[in-house]
């Protein structure tokens, strides 16, 4: 389901289970869900109520009303991505963190660049915020690109994120 907000163009996927796929990226985002499902194979079938809700929560954080999303969500990975994705939850709302600060959180202080390969296939991305996750020096990455992840975290009141900028 596309869900419009004052923010983003977001198209969301939802299982039995909760909310299983986000993309921030239209122009790519039909393809990206047909080889997502194609690969995760989503539990049981679609719960129309859950995707309402989604929509609105979207919408609420979008338009400021909301900061946090509450809903239940169905994401598939390794023990270490979802401990990642766990932690990345913990993360508040306007705050950052860097992809070291992460992996001491996680115990594994050299894992900065496995803490980064975590977040890019984080399934759900803005629901589970890796979009707060920053290098020492710049932005880092997104999958979902570097102007939609300055747009979020604008949203949020970042400090300096625009002067932030990948070399």
């Amino acid at each position: 389901m596309w869900v419009e907000t004052s923010l983003l163009s977001t198209l969301v996927a939802v299982s039995a289970r909760g909310v299983c796929f986000v993309s921030l990226t239209p122009a790519r985002a039909e393809a990206d869900l047909a080889e997502w499902v194609e690969r995760r194979r989503p539990r049981g079938e679609a719960d129309g109520a859950l995707l309402r809700r989604t929509a609105e929560r979207l919408r609420e954080v979008a338009d400021g009303s909301r900061q946090v999303f509450e809903l239940p969500l169905d994401l598939r990975g390794t023990e270490f991505q979802r401990s990642v994705w766990a932690e990345l939850l913990r993360i508040p709302f306007g705050e950052t963190r860097t992809y070291g600060d992460l992996a001491r959180r996680l115990g594994k202080p050299g894992a900065s660049r496995a803490v980064g390969g975590a977040n890019g296939a984080n399934p759900v991305p803005w629901i589970v915020p890796c979009h707060r996750v920053v290098a020492i020096d710049s932005l880092g990455g997104f999958t979902s690109g570097l102007e939609n992840k300055v747009r979020l975290l604008a949203h949020e009141g970042v400090a300096g994120v625009l002067a932030c900028r990948r070399s």
